[in-house]
């Protein structure tokens, strides 16, 4: 059972990480504009920030976020502002000087810590993997899985996420293929920015939607 379950996870852990959403769109942005290294710690940040869920997911504040409208809605508001923070300063890259012919890519002056914060927070506060979580911890895993290897579960795809968006930050910034998007960083960089805009304004939408009774609270009894 132990090891269905695991492939079961593994797969849908998959299909989600790689799919298209904030997480990508802010490792993507600090790797082209910032180089290889503040980039691999935002994806350190990014695998990190799965603990957070993992960790309320096995105290069952899954239930609580998903049983009382006001938590999620505090919770689509503080995801919102904070993606359309990010939005809003990458939408206002401006174009860079050309990279000098045997030049490494450059390094951004962000520190490895806040670049772990950006990527912690990112995730943390995205919450459609609260979403997943709520659907792996109540449906995937057996009630009678014991709470250690749900550890165990959760330490996996922390772990393969933040593999994942190093291995991202790592081919953005090979060299030959940097040297390519660096002519086209600044527009990038505002695509981004574009995409964590759009991602916020659903999350509004979202909110007003519950609000306005035209969409129902994901509630768990």
């Amino acid at each position: 059972m132990i090891l269905t379950e695991f492939l079961t996870i593994a797969v849908l852990h998959f299909l989600a990480v790689v799919s298209p959403g904030p997480d990508y769109a802010v490792v993507t942005r600090y790797s082209i504009s910032e180089g290889r290294r503040v980039g691999r710690w935002v994806a350190v940040g990014i695998g990190c920030g799965i603990l957070l869920h993992v960790a309320y997911s096995l105290l069952g504040v899954t239930l609580i976020i998903h049983r009382y409208t006001s938590v999620y809605l505090t919770l689509l508001a503080v995801g919102a502002a904070y993606l359309g923070w990010l939005g809003w300063g990458a939408i206002q890259a401006r174009a860079r000087e050309p990279l000098p012919i045997d030049a490494a890519p450059p390094e951004g002056d962000t520190s490895p810590r806040k670049a772990f914060w950006i990527g912690f927070m990112t995730n943390g506060l995205n919450v459609k993997a609260t979403l997943f979580f709520l659907a792996i911890f109540s449906t995937v895993i057996a009630p009678q899985t014991a709470t250690l290897v749900k550890a165990g579960y959760g330490l996996y795809m922390a772990v393969a996420t933040g593999v994942w968006f190093v291995t991202l930050a790592t081919l953005i910034t090979w060299q030959p293929f940097y040297r390519w998007l660096w002519r086209f960083s600044h527009w990038i960089d505002r695509a981004m920015g574009l995409a964590l805009l759009a991602f916020s304004a659903h999350l509004i939408w979202t909110l007003l939607q519950i609000l306005t009774g035209s969409e129902s609270t994901p509630v768990v009894s």
